[in-house]
């Protein structure tokens, strides 16, 4: 599992990134969490607003701020767990 999170260090953005910390540790989730703050990597995924969420690859959000069940719950679809 690959997990990104793309800010330049916003409130927003370091509240997502310890959301997802929390999710992953609580869920015995086995994760690379890579917090990306190049403006031009995340103009590269499309991300306009801050802060995005990317999962293998996969841009699952971006400006939103996220409830802990939305980021378990795309974490769990991208492992397969949910179809």
């Amino acid at each position: 599992m690959d997990i990104k999170i793309l800010g330049v260090g916003c409130p927003r953005c370091k509240k997502l990134e310890q959301q997802v910390r929390n999710v992953v540790a609580e869920n015995n989730i086995m994760a690379d969490i890579e917090k990306i703050t190049d403006v031009q990597e995340m103009v590269q995924y499309g991300i306009m607003a801050t802060p995005g969420l990317v999962i293998n690859g996969k841009v699952k959000s971006s400006g939103l701020t996220l409830k802990d069940e939305q980021i378990l719950n795309w974490i769990k679809e991208e492992s397969g767990e949910i179809k």
